[in-house]
């Protein structure tokens, strides 16, 4: 996996909405939030366009591609940070010319419904990706969280992610250790892929999965097909994100999880902060990671240079 380089004070980094519509209040706060950590964000020349046809679009499919193309092309832009999630970069996938990524590598940054660009990304650029918060749904809340724009220093710093119990809440669903590269994102998007030529590769990897509000019957299903397509018998390990359940699921999805990994000898560790809450700490897809979930310890490679 190529890895982007590093990020320097004073860059100027794309934003763009390859997905839903972004809240214009909310944007102009995440682009402040941008501002303060010394970075000059530019925005795609789509970013504010109305989808006339699907109002959960942010532009029209051709729209949302040439922002992401025109970013990755112009030589001025260091990074590429998406502003929301929602839906929509299942619909682009088909159309992106992975050429542009693989000889103009820069950091691509996201989440949430982004996972269908990572697992595309990561198969045709061979570019290493930002499992991330985004500008206007994370970086834009009020209050913003601290530690959520901390985690932004690792484009600047190319050093190795350590994160141990008890300063993350960890829990180990299945002891052990392992170690790979890492992949995965949104439970139900990389559902979603499957069977497709987007589908995501856990062969020898460690699987990242985060989700949010969806009852213990969804997860219990979208668990069966990535088993029933074969995506836990590779696997080394699994790390298990923030699902951000509801109080009346709560328990009953924490049952589906550990009835579900029980079966399986590799290692599962739950509770890392990444996803939909808050902290939201962003990471790198398509680097190694060492997973002890024994020790409640992870160790994830810096993923720019």
């Amino acid at each position: 996996m190529v890895k982007p380089q590093r990020l320097n004070y004073g860059d100027r980094v794309g934003v763009i909405a390859p997905a839903g519509p972004p809240v214009e209040e909310e944007l102009k706060r995440g682009l402040g939030v941008l501002r303060s950590i010394g970075l000059n964000p530019v925005l795609g020349a789509h970013v504010f366009n109305q989808n006339l046809t699907f109002s959960y679009l942010a532009a029209s499919d051709e729209a949302r591609l040439e922002d992401l193309h025109c970013m990755f092309l112009d030589p001025c832009i260091k990074a590429v940070f998406c502003a929301r999630g929602g839906y929509g970069t299942a619909r682009l996938a088909p159309n992106l010319d992975y050429s542009i990524l693989r000889c103009n590598p820069k950091v691509f940054w996201g989440y949430s419904d982004i996972t269908y660009l990572h697992t595309a990304i990561h198969k045709y650029s061979n570019l290493v990706t930002f499992h991330g918060p985004m500008v206007a749904s994370d970086l834009g809340r009020t209050p913003i969280n601290n530690e959520t724009t901390l985690s932004l220093r690792q484009l600047f710093i190319p050093e190795n992610i350590i994160c141990r119990y008890p300063e993350f809440p960890f829990i180990s669903i299945q002891d052990g250790k392992a170690e790979g590269v890492l992949v995965g994102g949104n439970l139900t998007v990389l559902a979603d892929g499957m069977g497709t030529d987007f589908e995501l590769n856990t062969d020898g990897r460690i699987l990242f999965l985060e989700e949010i509000d969806e009852p213990a019957y969804r997860i219990d299903a979208m668990l069966l097909q990535l088993q029933f397509a074969g995506k836990f018998e590779h696997v080394k390990g699994v790390i298990l994100g923030d699902f951000n359940l509801k109080a009346s699921e709560r328990d009953e999805s924490q049952n589906v999880l550990r009835q579900f990994f029980n079966p399986y000898k590799f290692p599962v560790l739950q509770g890392f902060p990444a996803g939909h809450c808050a902290p939201n700490y962003g990471i790198p897809l398509g680097t190694r990671v060492y997973l002890d979930a024994t020790a409640r310890f992870l160790q994830i490679e810096a993923g720019v240079k």
